[in-house]
């Protein structure tokens, strides 16, 4: 991770104030999809950060205390599952970006984000493809966002442990899948409107 891929876009593009932009939990299958956006402070820079994915759980939660710590201002978006089932998961991304912009509560030049059109006349954006393998900026909003929704459903696997969310986070892992089976899915946490959810779902209303 080069954080002078970002240094260019500030020279090529006059400004001052660069905000990174990123989601977690588009593929999910339950759980809500979190975005942040982070303006980080000029000095900062750490081999450790790059796309979340990247990292183990353990290196994410060291990595998100860094940004904290070495960020001007940073904010969260959060959609619910809910929402995600009305506006479709693209649409709700865009909305939890939208959203972790606005609660950055900071002014800004210019948003990077990673492969997503904000669609906003107020706010400056360029979407760069793979840009959480290519941006420190946008990386570390990636890892915020990513520990953010971790720690949410932790939080939901202590409320339905039966379900089991602290070990696949959401994700249609076998286990996962096993569980929806076994107890079914979850109103307001599961997707309903994704595929797995469905085929759960669908012979119990026939019944009915």
């Amino acid at each position: 991770m080069d954080k002078n891929f970002d240094k260019q876009y500030i020279i090529n593009n006059n400004i001052k104030l660069l905000v990174g932009c990123d989601e977690a939990g588009r593929g999910c299958l339950a759980g809500p999809v979190v975005a942040a956006a982070v303006i980080l402070k000029d000095d900062f820079y750490d081999d450790l950060i790059d796309d979340s994915k990247k990292l183990t759980p353990n290196q994410r939660e060291k990595a998100y205390q860094m940004i904290i710590n070495n960020c001007i201002c940073y904010g969260v978006g959060i959609i619910s599952s809910e929402t995600i089932d009305k506006i479709n998961i693209y649409e709700a991304s865009r909305q939890a970006m939208l959203l972790a912009i606005k609660n950055m509560k900071h002014d800004f030049d210019l948003v990077l984000t990673d492969a997503m059109k904000l669609h906003d006349e107020h706010i400056r954006c360029i979407d760069i493809i793979k840009g959480d393998a290519k941006s420190f900026s946008i990386a570390s909003a990636s890892i915020i966002a990513k520990v953010t929704r971790d720690h949410i459903m932790d939080e939901l696997d202590k409320l339905y442990p039966q379900y089991q969310f602290k070990k696949h986070k959401g994700y249609g892992t076998k286990l996962h899948l096993q569980c929806l089976e076994k107890y079914g899915p979850l109103k307001g946490i599961h997707r309903f409107s994704y595929k797995p959810v469905k085929k759960i779902i669908d012979p119990i209303i026939k019944l009915f």
